[in-house]
């Protein structure tokens, strides 16, 4: 019979140090503040300007409101635990958490990949860009991402809360996630931590090998291109490319794996929840010229309102 007595968790947050955790906290409320700031600025940007009405844009601002919601399900918790003695989260709270971070973080996955799509089609087949990237074709590929992270987070959640939690419930991490709550369970977890670990490596590794296929088709195209062509279109790319390994590589070192936690595993979690959401909007504006145009003239437009 399944059963489980534990009503709350601790969690040992990032560090125990009250000098360090102090220092944490003014920076990862910098950091929270510029994830919520740069990516409204860029989906503000977006929707507001219109030269920046291509598909590209269009998956860019959801690619931004993602960022904000999957850093918002850890980061505010990890900022006000820095402060308190006890860290401590509900059981309920704890499974909510679980399933948002699994759902925004699956979501953004499928993005990233479906804007390797577009760019590969963009660059492969231009004249024929507009009739297969329709407005129509977008929604339905946004529209895929938040179904595929909501299937792969209930798999994920479904399997975790069917746990008995009957003693322990000191997690060592500053968020729920599923590796760590295995760990507590009073039962044997080997088929369900094989069977997380198939979903997540599923996912990862399929979404990555289409991403590695979109990019050798678009490097091979380009060999028929002139030197301006070829760079133009690298410049175009070399965006999304470093946004996909910031973001791919701590997923993949954390859940391409059996159920096992490693010391590493709570800075590699910091990377992809609080730094990759900071850096992708810097990433995407310093090298986009169309963007920052766009920017300049709203706000140009801002100051000129407020002259008036």
């Amino acid at each position: 019979e399944n059963k489980s007595n534990v009503t709350e968790f601790i969690l040992h947050g990032l560090t125990q140090d009250k000098t360090v955790a102090k220092v944490c906290f003014s920076l990862f409320l910098l950091f929270y503040a510029a994830i919520v700031l740069g990516n409204l600025l860029i989906i503000v940007t977006i929707k507001t300007s219109g030269q920046l009405n291509s598909p590209m844009y269009f998956f860019l601002s959801y690619l931004s409101f993602l960022d904000i919601s999957y850093s918002t399900v850890t980061a505010p918790k990890l900022i006000y635990d820095l402060l308190v003695e006890k860290k401590t989260i509900s059981f309920e709270g704890c499974i909510a958490q679980l399933f948002a971070g699994h759902f925004f973080g699956c979501a953004e996955i499928f993005l990233l990949t479906v804007m390797a799509y577009d760019r590969c089609i963009a660059i492969c087949k231009p004249l024929h860009y507009t009739n297969i990237v329709n407005k129509q074709v977008c929604g339905w590929l946004v529209a895929a991402s938040w179904v595929g992270g909501f299937v792969h987070s209930m798999v994920q959640t479904l399997l975790t809360i069917q746990l008995p939690f009957c003693g322990p419930n000191e997690i060592d991490h500053y968020f729920c996630d599923v590796h760590p709550l295995l760990k507590l369970a009073c039962t044997d977890t080997y088929t369900v931590g094989v069977t997380v670990a198939a979903n997540s490596g599923a996912i990862s590794l399929s979404c990555f090998v289409v991403l590695v296929v979109s990019y050798a088709v678009i490097l091979v195209s380009l060999r028929t291109r002139s030197s301006e062509g070829r760079l133009k279109a690298l410049y175009t790319c070399t965006s999304h490319i470093t946004v996909v390994v910031l973001f791919f590589g701590p997923c993949i070192f954390i859940y391409m794996r059996p159920s096992t936690t490693f010391a590493a595993d709570k800075m590699v979690s910091v990377f992809y929840t609080i730094i990759t959401p900071m850096l992708n909007p810097l990433i995407y504006t310093l090298r986009n010229r169309e963007v920052k145009n766009a920017m300049k003239k709203l706000w140009s437009r801002k100051v000129k309102q407020s002259e008036q």
